[in-house]
């Protein structure tokens, strides 16, 4: 059974962020995990915020996913950007995709600089799903 629980992961992986900010790269982000396996990222200052809330995310972060600073922030940005436009893709076509994986539409927006941590956590929570649930974003095999 596909978990409930996945439905706030990507959606609550909204990133919400004033227009008039373009760089976040200074800014106190709060980044929290509890046992029940949500990894929140925000920064109030700049209304954003992103949920994941997926049983097993935390442990494969910490098991399997390749090290903070193994990939470039360039590279994260760019796969963030392929995964979020092929995910936004899906949400639009219910009756081709499952739309209990893909329920809401991510706001990222390229010209907004949302740090390391933030590109670096929903990179490997793209990989994660896709290795979890079977799917392909953007023609990439996902790795892990």
């Amino acid at each position: 059974m596909k978990k409930i629980h996945f439905i706030a992961v990507i959606i609550t992986l909204i990133i919400g962020c004033s227009s008039s900010q373009n760089s976040i790269s200074n800014q106190k982000c709060e980044i929290s995990t509890n046992a029940s396996d949500t990894v929140r990222i925000a920064n109030d200052s700049l209304e954003y915020e992103v949920i994941i809330i997926e049983p097993r995310f935390n442990y494969w972060l910490q098991s399997q996913a390749k090290p903070r600073g193994f990939y470039t922030e360039n590279y994260l940005e760019g796969r963030n950007l392929l995964y979020v436009s092929d995910w936004n893709s899906r949400v639009l076509q219910p009756q081709r995709f499952n739309s209990k994986l893909y329920e809401m539409q991510i706001n990222y927006n390229p010209s907004i600089h949302y740090g390391y941590e933030v590109n670096y956590l929903i990179y490997n929570y793209f990989i994660y799903f896709q290795l979890q649930y079977k799917q392909q974003l953007s023609g990439y095999v996902p790795r892990n």
